[in-house]
């Protein structure tokens, strides 16, 4: 049911923003929903604060645009048929009768209660709730499984490397380990593609040193001997026994940039992944 708690008279609201009583601006042509009228929702009973005391905020550019994200750009909105229904005669009918079309509770938030504002609007028709395709990205984002590299190493793990060595650092290049992987997620009206790819990985050594290389790293083979790796790769200068654990920790972590594109707007997101893997490496031994 719709409560009359927590709203106050638009004109009142803004007269102590700005000493006059306009009301808000309809929320622009295109839109076929209508200005809130008398009434905008505002926090009631807050701590410190008078009931209805909250200032309302005045629609942004977006809205008078008719884009529909609310009165703060980029602000997703979601509507509710209004129960009961205002009064025959009310200004939230905006000159409608009851039966033409009906009255809304738009309410825009980005994400915080606390910052949320509602209207009561008329529309024609049951709108389309706004839904923000950055958020529809990352539920498709959500759908990925992105890990960590998979590590390949010489010397291999178990094994035992020799100071001054090459060192070849790659990873498995598979969807989930170095991409590219794909998914879409729809909410509404909005569909969004979104594709990752690993755009570097960041090798820390152990040893105090890291290595950033921008490719999966080429697998070491026996034929390449003593050749340094052509893309990424390291040489350890002291054993691992100069470790309290006798071994160099490894840890290779993968910068995934995602690209979304969807509901007229695109953008980029990125996450992080790691794995780690222990290493020892020795002396050579010389023998008289």
């Amino acid at each position: 049911m719709l409560s009359r708690r927590g709203l106050v008279p638009a004109a009142a609201v803004l007269a102590v923003l700005s000493g006059s009583g306009t009301a808000w601006a309809s929320d622009g042509p295109g839109t076929g929903v209508e200005g809130c009228g008398l009434f905008v929702c505002v926090e009631a009973d807050a701590p410190g604060t008078a009931a209805g005391s909250k200032p309302a905020r005045r629609p942004g550019t977006d809205q008078a645009k008719g884009r529909g994200k609310g009165p703060v750009s980029g602000m997703p909105c979601t509507y509710k048929l209004a129960d009961p229904q205002p009064p025959a005669g009310s200004v939230e009918w905006g000159g409608h009768e009851p039966g033409d079309g009906a009255v809304y509770e738009k309410t825009c938030a980005p994400g915080d209660d606390a910052t949320a504002i509602t209207q009561l609007v008329w529309a024609a028709d049951p709108p389309e709730e706004q839904v923000d395709p950055a958020v529809v990205a990352q539920q498709a984002v959500d759908k990925m499984l992105l890990s960590g590299p998979r590590i390949g190493i010489t010397p291999k793990p178990g094994g035992k490397g020799v100071v001054g060595m090459p060192v070849y650092l790659w990873t498995t290049k598979s969807a989930s380990t170095y991409g590219p992987n794909t998914a879409s997620a729809t909410a509404g009206s909005v569909t969004v593609t979104a594709t990752a790819k690993v755009s570097k990985i960041v090798w820390s050594m152990g040893d105090g040193s890291s290595v950033t290389c921008t490719t999966a790293g080429t697998p070491y083979r026996a034929e390449y001997g003593k050749k340094p790796s052509p893309d990424c790769g390291h040489r350890y200068t002291r054993p691992s026994s100069t470790r309290e654990s006798g071994k160099y920790h490894v840890t290779a972590t993968s910068t995934w940039t995602i690209d979304w594109t969807g509901g007229g707007e695109s953008g980029q997101l990125t996450e992080i992944r790691d794995s780690a893997v222990d290493v020892t490496v020795a002396e050579v031994q010389v023998l008289n």
